[in-house]
C-alpha cells in the first residue's frame, strides 16, 4: 500500500497547496478535479475582490516551487479578484512540471470505501487502501488511495433562506441567486427591480454595494436587507478595528448604506415562507412579518458540506457545526462572539478512518469563519504527518488578523433609515 498515491479531490487552493507539500515530501500524489479547469468554482465568482491580500492567499510550498519557473509574484497588499488568484496564482501553479501531469479534470469522486471492506468492518481495516470511485468523463473508474484529502469546498451546497435551514421550496433554488451576482454582466436582470438579500456575512455585504451602486445608476432599483440578527450593527462587524483593512471596509461601506437609506433593512427576521403571486415573491417571516413585491431574491447565507459521497467512511462529524468534533468548539459560533479564526492543524482534523481528511472551507462544516490561509496551515500539518514528520505536524505555523469584533454592543441611540417603510412590522428595524 505505500506504493500507493495520496489522493487530493478538489484543486483548488487548498487542494494544490497539499499537492506542493507532498512534492516537497517527495510522496506520490493524484489530484481529482470535478470542473474542467483549475478552481472552477472559484471562477463563478472571479468578479469578487478578496479581502486578505495576496500575503495571506499563496502558500509557502506552492510558492518555492513556483520561484523555480519564470511565474510573477504578486504583489503582497495587492487584494486580488477570484479570477486573478485563479490566473496569477492557481493557473501557473497547476501547469507547474510536478504537478500538471498529476491533476485529472471531470474527474467526479461519486463514492470512497476501503478496499473489500465495508463500513461495519473493522478487522485489518487499517491496512486497506481507500476505493474511489470517480467518474471521469462520464465513465466510473476506481482508484485506490493510501490516504485521502477532500478539499472540495462548499460551493455547491449553499444554504437556503428559510430559517429552519432546509430548501422546503426545492423550486426556488432555480428562481433564486445563491451567489453574489456580477452586476456588470447581470445588470439587466436587477436593475430598476425590488431585490432583497438574504443573509448577513461578507458575501451578503458584497452583494449590498454592489446593487447599491447599480441603484446609483439606475435610481428605481429598491433593495431589502433581510437578517436574522437583532441589531444591524452585528453584520458590520469590527469596521476599522479590523486588522484586514477590506474586510473592515465592507462593514464602513455597508453601515454607511444604511445610514443614507440605501437599503431596507428588516432585522430578526426569520424567513418561512416564500410565495410567488403576480409576477413577484412574497416572503413571509415566522412572526408574520411579510416583505411584498420582490423581484429578484439573492440568499447569501453561507454554505454547508457535503457528505453524500463519504457514506461508506467512518466519519467524526460534530452534530451542529459539521466539523471535526476536536475542531468544532474552536469555531462554533454559538460558543464564540468573535469572527476570529482559530490555528489548528492534524490533530484537531483527524477522523476515525485512520489516513482520510478533510481540509479546507469543508473543514468548517457549517462555521463562517474560514480563512484560506488557515486551509494552507491544514495541509501542511496533514502532509507532515502523513509523511511520517509528525514534530513538524504538531507545530503550528499560522498569524491570522483579528476581525476586531467580540460581542458587538448595540448602540442606545436608535439609528434612523431613510427610505424604510415603517407601516408594516416586516420594515421595523430594531438598532437601537
Amino acid at each position: 500500500m505505500s506504493e500507493l498515491p495520496i489522493v487530493i479531490i478538489g484543486a483548488g487552493p487548498v487542494g494544490l497547496a497539499a499537492a506542493a507539500h507532498l512534492i516537497e515530501y517527495d510522496q506520490g500524489f493524484l489530484v481529482l478535479e470535478k470542473g474542467s479547469k483549475v478552481a472552477d468554482n472559484i471562477l463563478e465568482w472571479g468578479h469578487v475582490q478578496l479581502f486578505s491580500p495576496w500575503e495571506f492567499n499563496i502558500n509557502e510550498a506552492a510558492k518555492k516551487l513556483l520561484q523555480k519557473t519564470d511565474w510573477v509574484e504578486p504583489k503582497a497588499d495587492k487584494l486580488p479578484t477570484g479570477k486573478e488568484l485563479v490566473d496569477e496564482y492557481l493557473e501557473p501553479l497547476s501547469n507547474h512540471p510536478q504537478l500538471k501531469e498529476r491533476i485529472l479534470y471531470n474527474a467526479e469522486v461519486t463514492n470512497i470505501t476501503k478496499k473489500n471492506t465495508d463500513k461495519m468492518k473493522s478487522n485489518s481495516r487499517e491496512q486497506q487502501p481507500f476505493i474511489l470511485y470517480v467518474n471521469l468523463n462520464g465513465s466510473i473508474k476506481k482508484v485506490e488511495a493510501k490516504a485521502v484529502i477532500d478539499a472540495t469546498g462548499t460551493w455547491s451546497h449553499p444554504n437556503p433562506p428559510f430559517a429552519d435551514g432546509v430548501w422546503s421550496n426545492e423550486a426556488l433554488k432555480g428562481k433564486s441567486h445563491t451567489h453574489i451576482p456580477n452586476l456588470l454582466e447581470e445588470q439587466a436582470v436587477f436593475k430598476n427591480k425590488h431585490v432583497a438579500v438574504v443573509g448577513s456575512g461578507h458575501s451578503a455585504l458584497n452583494t449590498l454595494i454592489d446593487l447599491a451602486k447599480l441603484k446609483n445608476k439606475f435610481p428605481n432599483t429598491e433593495i431589502s436587507w433581510i437578517i436574522r440578527k437583532k441589531h444591524v450593527h452585528e453584520a458590520f462587524g469590527g469596521e476599522a478595528n479590523d486588522e484586514l483593512q477590506a474586510r473592515g471596509e465592507l462593514g464602513k461601506q455597508a453601515h454607511q448604506l444604511v445610514d443614507h437609506g440605501l437599503v431596507n433593512v428588516l432585522t430578526g427576521f426569520y424567513v418561512e415562507e416564500i410565495t410567488e403571486k403576480n409576477g413577484h415573491f412574497e416572503i413571509k417571516g415566522t412572526n408574520e412579518e411579510i416583505l411584498n413585491e420582490v423581484d429578484e431574491i439573492i440568499v447569501n447565507t453561507g454554505a454547508r458540506p457535503d457528505f453524500s459521497f463519504l457514506n461508506e467512511i467512518r466519519l467524526g462529524i460534530d452534530p451542529a457545526v459539521e466539523s471535526t468534533r476536536e475542531l468544532a468548539p474552536l469555531i462554533d459560533p454559538n460558543l464564540h462572539s468573535c469572527g476570529t479564526v482559530r490555528p489548528h492543524g492534524e490533530k484537531e482534523l483527524r477522523q476515525p478512518e485512520h489516513g482520510f481528511y478533510i481540509a479546507g472551507v469543508k473543514s468548517y462544516g457549517r462555521a463562517p469563519t474560514f480563512l484560506m490561509a488557515t486551509g494552507y496551515e491544514q495541509v501542511r500539518s496533514i502532509v507532515a504527518y502523513l509523511a511520517g514528520d509528525k514534530e513538524e505536524a504538531r507545530k503550528v505555523k499560522l498569524n491570522l488578523p483579528e476581525t476586531g469584533v467580540c460581542k458587538v454592543s448595540p448602540i442606545s441611540i436608535p439609528l434612523e433609515i431613510k427610505g424604510v417603510n415603517t407601516g408594516s412590522s416586516c420594515c421595523t428595524t430594531n438598532c437601537n
